[in-house]
């Protein structure tokens, strides 16, 4: 069984940029916009899986929002809270619904600098805890 080569931070927030800025895609600036989102919360969820892994092995088989409820006992409460909430803010954006309007591109935009210094941070905090 072969796996699909994963994708890092590095290049999930390159594609995010690319999705938010590059209309010439051939795809909806809505449809860019939940890409641009999905993008984003996976490097999310890349950075939190590497910290709590270097505090607590073993919970790569927990749940992104059991995972969320966990940060907030291995990092200070403030990152783990803006973490939380940026990440819940993603699904919510990658997600379509017939009754909603996607999220824009000034959202995606906050939420890729949000996201972006968020990753620094829990890399730096997953550095410290090898």
């Amino acid at each position: 069984m072969t796996t699909a080569p994963v994708a890092s931070v590095e290049e999930l927030l390159l594609t995010a940029d690319l999705l938010i800025s590059d209309p010439s895609i051939g795809a909806t600036a809505t449809g860019r916009h939940r890409g641009a989102s999905l993008a984003l919360r996976t490097a999310l969820e890349i950075a939190v899986d590497r910290t709590l892994d270097a505090t607590v092995p073993g919970l790569a088989d927990t749940t992104t929002r059991a995972k969320m409820l966990c940060l907030r006992c291995y990092i200070d409460a403030t990152t783990a809270r803006r973490t939380n909430t940026v990440w819940s803010h993603l699904c919510l954006g990658c997600h379509y619904h017939q009754y909603e309007i996607g999220p824009t591109q000034d959202q995606v935009r906050a939420w890729r600098a949000e996201v972006n210094e968020l990753v620094r941070e829990l890399t730096f905090l997953s550095t410290i805890n090898n």
